[in-house]
């Protein structure tokens, strides 16, 4: 009986050992997210100015949203600083990696009348208690386009939506990689 036993023990573990084994790898994504860090553009479609800048957290990222009268072309890109347009002074930001969101939104409508004034051109949103946006700051209206710049905690995936009823250019980012 021993000796039976002994063969069934080893037969198990000389099986166990042919198994493959299962362990997590960097392929393995944070919250199935797949987004990268890249710059992410599109064309303009449509005009429409910009109305509003708002910011919040979702379990997996957090959202910055630009309300619009019209969603347009954008390009967002992790940049070493972001620069105000059309002076090229330096837009200070507090973060470990710089977002510079461009919306082909001006903030101002055909006549010229601002559609959007930032009360704190250093604080669009109220950052306080994100886990990844860190700030978001003005970095002007110039020629039809609408530039911001977002502190965020490290350079982390991002994407960007373009999204209707309401329109508005949504860009989010996860709180890890």
């Amino acid at each position: 009986m021993r000796r039976n036993a002994f063969r069934i023990a080893l037969v198990a573990a000389t099986a166990a050992a042919l198994l493959p084994v299962t362990t997590a790898t960097a392929a393995t994504s944070y919250c199935g997210i797949t987004w990268g860090s890249g710059a992410k553009t599109a064309p303009p479609t449509a005009y429409g100015p910009l109305t509003d800048v708002r910011a919040g957290t979702q379990p997996c990222f957090d959202r910055l949203v630009l309300d619009v009268a019209a969603t347009s072309g954008y390009r967002v890109e992790y940049v070493p600083a972001v620069s105000e347009d059309p002076t090229g002074d330096p837009v200070p930001l507090r973060g470990g990696a710089f977002l510079q969101v461009i919306a082909e939104n001006p903030a101002y409508d055909d006549a010229g009348n601002p559609t959007y004034l930032p009360a704190n051109r250093a604080e669009l949103v109220d950052a306080t208690g994100l886990p990844t946006l860190r700030q978001v700051a003005w970095a002007g209206s110039f020629e039809g386009q609408t530039g911001l710049g977002v502190g965020v905690r490290a350079r982390l995936p991002f994407r960007v939506l373009v999204l209707s009823g309401p329109p508005r250019l949504v860009v989010d980012v996860a709180h890890q990689w």
